[in-house]
């Protein structure tokens, strides 16, 4: 039993730090320590860090930490890339050894065998379309196709001129530091595949999630009919029931059977849990971008827009402010020019219409909070912001008609 429970509690702190990482920042885990998970995995970790190897190696160690931190997280590299070939490796490895002579099986037939080697060559087809491909590199001979394929808004995008390209800007776009490349509609740049996610390769990069979560699906179905068949076969409740004598109930059962499985298929059931938190996750990232592309906004404009959300809030709010001070300012003058035997009087319903004053004003500021929307502009409707992800714009006939300068 010393083994399950340490399953179930690893199970639970990955659980904890995968949520603290992901919503750690939700106003609803604001002040606790959900939160501080989420800014020592964020910030803190990474100073605790480089003081560790300041104090242990000087500042010849501190260079050092700060150049392989250059290298992984501020160039190109292929580390994520490697790991992502190595983490599939490893799990079809275990998967095929610890399941070989369960199938077939009693609810596996045989021609999984082959079913779960197309689909793990789909998932690198997926990932090498995605890394090596071209996300929609923008230079000197199509800036102005893109400039006419998206204008500026004139809220989050304005005419701009990018310093390291020399080229206009148009909107949408972002000139990423790592790639040192102005990329059309970006949207993010991926670790995972060093490659920007931009307007082209957008369309492989959801595929990519959409696939690897269903190959994660797949694998904990396999697994689980695996361990259903060896139920089955093994006559594992008949044994348990007649000749242990327990009680033929959920509640009952339920213990005895997870700790046969610990102890006779303990990689199967690291597999399937692997497997099932992995699909959860891919499931929430690519539910996101799918919602992302119905909006037809990219993660990039996201922060732009909260950004932008902030500051008009902020705006808000200093007008509020200064009302309420030059409606107080008002009263309290009206007030020095009554007569003086209603002064104590007047002035206590002077601060309580002070009071009033900014109550409303501030009441007003939340509702201007509440009623901000956004302008999207690029948004015409979900069929046909669909259909610019799937088709990207650049890929069109007209696109290459269009006029260059």
């Amino acid at each position: 039993m010393a083994a399950q429970w340490v399953l179930v509690l690893h199970c639970c702190l990955t659980a904890l730090v995968i949520v603290a990482f992901l919503c750690g920042q939700w106003p609803i885990f604001e002040g606790t320590f959900v939160q501080k998970i989420n800014n020592f995995i964020t910030v803190g970790a990474y100073d605790l860090l480089l003081r560790a190897a300041l104090v242990l190696c000087g500042s010849k160690g501190r260079d050092v930490f700060l150049s392989v931190e250059h290298y992984c997280c501020d160039r190109p590299n292929p580390i994520l890339q490697l790991l992502y070939l190595a983490t599939i490796g490893v799990i079809y490895y275990f998967a095929l050894k610890s399941s070989s002579s369960y199938i077939p099986g009693y609810y596996v037939p045989g021609v999984h065998w082959y079913t779960s080697i197309v689909a793990g060559l789909v998932g690198i087809i997926l990932f090498i379309l995605t890394s090596f491909s071209d996300p929609g590199t923008i230079n000197s001979e199509n800036v102005s196709r893109y400039i006419s394929a998206y204008p500026y808004d004139g809220i989050i995008y304005f005419e701009k001129q990018c310093t390291t390209c020399n080229i206009p800007r148009p909107a949408r776009s972002k000139h990423c530091s790592i790639c040192d490349r102005c990329v059309a509609r970006f949207d993010h740049h991926c670790g995972w595949m060093n490659n920007c996610i931009g307007e082209k390769n957008l369309r492989y990069f959801l595929a990519f999630l959409l696939w690897h979560f269903f190959l994660c699906l797949y694998g904990v179905v396999i697994l689980g009919a695996i361990l259903a068949g060896e139920l089955k076969e093994r006559k594992v409740f008949r044994i348990l029931t007649v000749y242990y004598g327990i009680e033929n109930s959920f509640s009952k059962l339920t213990p005895h059977i997870v700790q046969w499985f610990l102890n006779s298929y303990n990689t199967h059931v690291l597999l399937i849990l692997f497997m099932a938190v992995t699909s959860l996750l891919l499931a929430g990232f690519f539910g996101y971008h799918v919602y992302l592309v119905i909006t037809n906004t990219t993660t990039n404009e996201t922060f732009k827009w909260d950004s932008y959300k902030k500051w008009q809030l902020s705006l808000t709010q200093v007008r509020a402010a200064s009302e309420s001070l030059k409606h107080s300012a008002e009263l309290v003058n009206a007030g020095k020019q009554m007569s003086p035997d209603a002064n104590t009087h007047d002035s206590k319903c002077g601060l309580f219409n002070c009071y009033l004053s900014f109550k409303g004003l501030f009441t007003r500021w939340r509702k201007e909070k509440q009623d901000f929307v956004q302008n999207n502009v690029y948004d015409r409707g979900v069929i046909h912001n669909i259909s610019e992800a799937i088709y990207p714009l650049s890929c069109r006939k007209y696109f290459s008609l269009t006029k260059s300068d």
